[in-house]
């Protein structure tokens, strides 16, 4: 699984001009499924992103985690991260799962999520969305687990 994380101070993802998922100071997390992925990739995922220390503790460092602020969790699916630009001048998305099973695993995740942690927002799998973000910082993390 791949993920692009944003620290931010407050961020909403729309949906046919109806706001889906809001959040104050917490995490953006872009989500992408690879072929091979599973349950247990999409945990140990979520325990490193939940855990990571990207927070400003009271020194100006970074040494606190989302669960640290109880800040939010705004998670949105995008298959584009596994985009392949390296031949040709249009991108290929051969490396993301197929629909379903990306389907299955980011709500596998968000389920996960909401059992673990108290603020969690969402997009709309597959819809067409607006993702609207003040980048805190800024600070923009790319993960990629393998299963």
């Amino acid at each position: 699984m791949k993920a692009v994380i944003q620290r931010v101070s407050e961020a909403s993802v729309t949906v046919e001009g109806k706001v889906t998922g809001r959040i104050g100071q917490g995490m953006l997390v872009l989500l992408c499924a690879e072929p091979g992925d599973t349950h247990a990739t999409a945990d140990r995922l979520l325990a490193k992103l939940l855990k990571l220390r990207i927070f400003s503790d009271s020194a100006g460092k970074m040494n606190l985690s989302v669960q640290d602020i109880q800040g939010g969790l705004l998670v949105v699916s995008q298959f584009t991260l596994a985009a392949d630009v390296w031949s040709g001048n249009r991108p290929g998305f051969s490396n993301a799962a197929d629909p379903e099973t990306g389907e299955r695993l980011y709500n596998y995740f968000v389920d996960a999520a909401r059992r673990q942690h108290p603020v969690v927002e969402t997009g709309v799998f597959g819809a067409n969305m607006q993702v609207s973000l003040v980048n805190d910082g800024p600070v923009t993390i790319p993960v990629q687990l393998t299963s």
